[in-house]
């Protein structure tokens, strides 16, 4: 049961995700990234004041600030450092085509650091997709929400590889926190690392609604909804799995892109998506080595 409830929260969790990309589109046109950032955070910290008196419910062990560590400062902090950047030059849409890698940048370091093996048809899909992400980006048109795509497409691999450390660091912890306190923990972090940054480097703040509109659906719908349904999967299934939904951020994000901004890819963009999708497709191929380590590796729930 748990299992199938953490599928269902995956996927509404990837649904918040690429609505981000569009939302932060929206609030970048009127608000600088820091100021966009900080203030997503403030908003996350305020609501889970509500929940206070469950944050706590965890067993701390000696040396696991090493990890929390690691884990807030590859993610909110590099990665929004990074996504922010990277929405500066590139479009929603094909910033949403990166997040197609994280899954196998997630397996890769899975391998080193949990010991989850990555078969050779799982590395052949990873160099596919890597050029497929550098096709797409080296035929983006300059534009003026989107000047440069391929430095902008190169931030957002930056911003997955983060991602991925994220992942590996969460399925560590969540064995012992819960993912209201993850969730929690994070947006604390990412309010203290990016409100200074937002009153030095921020521009002048004046009220414009729908700007203001995506920062509060930013923080309230997207960094508690997507990362305490993400967190609660990653609890209850392996890190490789969970981070394999992560596919369909690209399609959605296209599909939202298109409906919200009107934006447009080139057929040869279209076809750098397919060979993105079909590497990524790929990876996820399972030998029946594969599935019988993970069914022995995976908890009966």
């Amino acid at each position: 049961m748990k299992g199938r409830l953490a599928e269902i929260a995956l996927l509404f969790a990837m649904v918040l995700w690429a609505s981000s990309f569009i939302a932060l589109k929206v609030a970048f046109q009127s608000y600088d990234p820091w100021t966009v950032i900080a203030g997503r955070m403030i908003v996350a910290s305020i609501c889970f004041l509500a929940f206070w008196k469950k944050l706590f419910n965890f067993h701390y062990r000696a040396g696991d600030w090493k990890i929390i560590l690691l884990l807030v400062s590859a993610e909110p902090c590099l990665y929004f450092i990074f996504e922010a950047m990277a929405l500066q030059y590139t479009t929603a849409g094909q910033a949403g085509m990166i997040t197609s890698l994280a899954p196998l940048l997630t397996a890769v370091i899975a391998f080193f650091v949990l010991g989850e093996r990555i078969n050779k048809i799982a590395a052949f899909g990873l160099c596919i997709a890597i050029v497929g992400v550098l096709l797409l980006g080296s035929e983006g048109h300059s534009t003026e929400s989107a000047p440069n795509p391929m430095l902008g497409n190169t931030l957002e691999f930056f911003a997955m590889l983060c991602a991925a450390v994220f992942s590996i660091c969460l399925k560590i912890l969540s064995e012992r926190y819960s993912a209201l306190s993850l969730t929690a923990l994070m947006s604390a972090a990412g309010m203290v690392f990016f409100t200074p940054i937002a009153l030095i480097k921020g521009g002048p703040w004046e009220l414009h609604i729908q700007a203001l509109g995506a920062i509060l659906f930013l923080g309230s719908c997207v960094t508690i909804g997507a990362y305490l349904l993400y967190n609660y999967a990653i609890a209850h299934m392996p890190v490789t799995r969970a981070a394999g939904y992560i596919n369909l951020i690209p399609v959605f994000t296209l599909i939202m892109a298109y409906l919200v901004l009107d934006e447009r890819l080139s057929y040869l963009q279209f076809a750098a998506c397919a060979i993105v999708m079909f590497g990524v497709g790929l990876s996820q191929i399972r030998t029946k080595k594969d599935k019988l380590n993970q069914q022995q590796a995976e908890p009966s729930n």
